[in-house]
């Protein structure tokens, strides 16, 4: 089989936006407790994904690297992007969850194993979530 041709997203490819990082929650916002709420700016690549973001989408929070990798908090973003010292950024509303859904897991659910960071996890940032795929997490999350 070749290899598989990759192709531009649009609009309709994304339920949700997962922005990644490599600072655990309690880093990122001291004294975030699970089931909180925090508004932060996460830092994005510069790329034409960031012209199909949009406020009031959907977003989750992915910790990479090896300690605890995985989708830790659940929200919208709440405003476009905009670069902010330079660097592309976008203003996201998010909870944190009482349990985050670990790679390991996702990785054994068949609706989740086809994910963009999960087949290039040093791929883009932001990267995206399939209406299957963010059901998946929501199952796993117990999340409504």
């Amino acid at each position: 089989m070749g290899a598989r041709t990759r192709r531009r997203l649009a609009d309709g490819d994304v339920a949700a936006w997962l922005v990644k990082s490599t600072l655990p929650p309690e880093t990122l916002s001291p004294g975030w407790a699970p089931g909180g709420t925090r508004r932060l700016d996460r830092c994005l690549r510069a790329s034409y994904r960031l012209d199909l973001m949009r406020p009031g989408q959907l977003c989750l929070l992915w910790l990479s690297g090896r300690d605890r990798p995985g989708v830790h908090a659940v929200g919208a973003l709440v405003g476009p992007p905009a670069a902010r010292d330079g660097q592309p950024s976008v203003p996201v509303e998010i909870r944190l969850l009482e349990r985050p859904v670990g790679r390991g897991d996702l990785l054994r659910c068949t609706g989740f194993a086809d994910a963009e960071v999960l087949r290039m996890p040093a791929g883009s940032n932001p990267s995206y979530l399939t209406a299957a795929q963010l059901a998946a997490v929501h199952e796993l999350a117990a999340e409504p």
